[in-house]
């Protein structure tokens, strides 16, 4: 099935058409999905018609544009199949599209099985066509652990026309474990710098029966074991021993049960609030005075750059790519891994002085503005795309 999404409304629409792209990425929450669509959002904004292919609309697909559209894949589930062959799917209905809407690039999201489908999908193409393979860290801090995979994985980077990684650690990461010559770019996350507007804070407050005096400290993810939520939940136990506080705790995930204890063994179930999946976040980012992201593993750290544009600085361990958003002692701090009494320390003296706090509010959103902007990233991109579509 092929959805438009969006029509030319009137002729004002009008626009002279710049290459066409095909992104291919999961559709659901999360950091490469979000990325992955406000990409599309971005380019379709700039002139380029773009085309989604996945198994339902992405989430954050929420109106209408009239140059971006929707191509879902659709899984046969024939009985000599013990499993639905979503990778057989997604790779005919990838050089389906490249076809009959003759697309200059595939932008594949992931190396696994994205990038591998892309690259099947070029060869069974009647049109040539230029594969971009984004690495987001999964592909390369867990699925490359499997002997198994490694291969594919390998082939997937080296077969494509471009690579990009969402960091530096994540680059020099994947050219460690593959030993790969094959060059690497690094263009990080990005996000539109869109301040939350609002009048009342203390009514929202309220509304989760936060008190006024009550600092407010958040944790957002899927509740992964490498999230680490327990340590978040013990550093936090650290903090409100000292100030009034509570913990917004927003995700959901196989750790779930398990932080639920944790709360109830630390006997702090009345400063704990668990929000569950939130699709948009920013309203509770606008009543958070701190951010905490204590992953074991993180490629980038998306919610970093959410919380920083709101003004609100963030705690993360010296892990992968948050360092490369966190600046310590300005935005934000890094703190070793394991180190609760670090997290601590660090929260209750920034949280503690009002001025401190102000500088490092607005060191956070500055940030973002000059390094993490949509615009500024999008550039990198299409600068990428052009070299490779002119590329003899």
């Amino acid at each position: 099935m092929v959805g438009w999404i969006g029509a030319c409304l009137n002729s004002q629409l009008h626009c002279t058409m710049k290459n066409k792209i095909g992104i291919v990425c999961y559709p659901t929450i999360g950091g490469s999905g979000v990325v992955a669509t406000e990409l599309g959002i971005a380019l379709a904004e700039k002139g380029y018609e773009v085309h989604f292919i996945s198994t339902t609309m992405p989430f954050r697909l929420k109106r209408l544009y009239p140059n971006i559209y929707f191509h879902e894949v659709e899984v046969a589930n024939y009985p000599v199949f013990k499993n639905p062959p979503y990778d057989l799917s997604l790779a005919n209905k990838i050089a389906e599209v490249i076809d009959r809407e003759e697309l200059d690039i595939i932008h594949a999201h992931y190396a696994v099985p994205h990038a591998i489908c892309s690259i099947f999908a070029k060869q069974m193409a009647k049109r040539d066509v230029k594969i971009v393979t984004t690495l987001h860290g999964t592909d390369i801090t867990v699925l490359a652990i499997d002997d198994s995979l490694q291969n594919m994985i390998r082939y997937a980077i080296e077969a494509s026309d471009g690579v990009t990684a969402v960091s530096q650690s994540l680059k020099e990461q994947t050219m460690d474990v593959f030993d790969t010559e094959k060059h690497i770019d690094v263009v990080h996350n990005f996000i539109d710098l869109e301040a939350r507007k609002i009048d009342d804070r203390q009514s929202l407050k309220s509304d989760l029966n936060i008190g006024e005096e009550e600092k407010v400290i958040i944790h957002i993810s899927n509740f992964r074991k490498v999230k680490r939520v327990e340590e978040v939940v013990h550093s936090f136990k650290l903090i409100q021993d000292e100030i009034k506080a509570k913990l917004l705790l927003v995700g959901d995930g196989p750790e779930y049960s398990k932080i639920r204890k944790a709360v109830k063994d630390h006997e702090i179930e009345d400063q704990v609030i668990f929000m569950g999946r939130q699709d948009n976040i920013k309203d509770l980012l606008y009543i958070s005075d701190l951010k905490l992201l204590l992953s074991e593993k993180e490629s980038f750290g998306l919610v970093l750059l959410e919380a920083m544009s709101q003004g609100v600085p963030c705690i993360g361990t010296n892990i992968g790519g948050i360092p490369e958003v966190i600046v310590h002692g300005k935005n934000g701090f890094i703190v070793p891994l394991g180190d609760a009494i670090a997290v601590a320390e660090h929260a209750l003296g920034l949280l503690k002085d009002q001025d401190m706090w102000q500088h490092f509010s607005i060191h956070a959103k500055e940030h973002v503005k000059k390094y993490f902007q949509t615009h500024c990233v999008i550039k990198q991109y299409e600068d990428l795309y052009e070299h490779l579509i002119h590329k003899e």
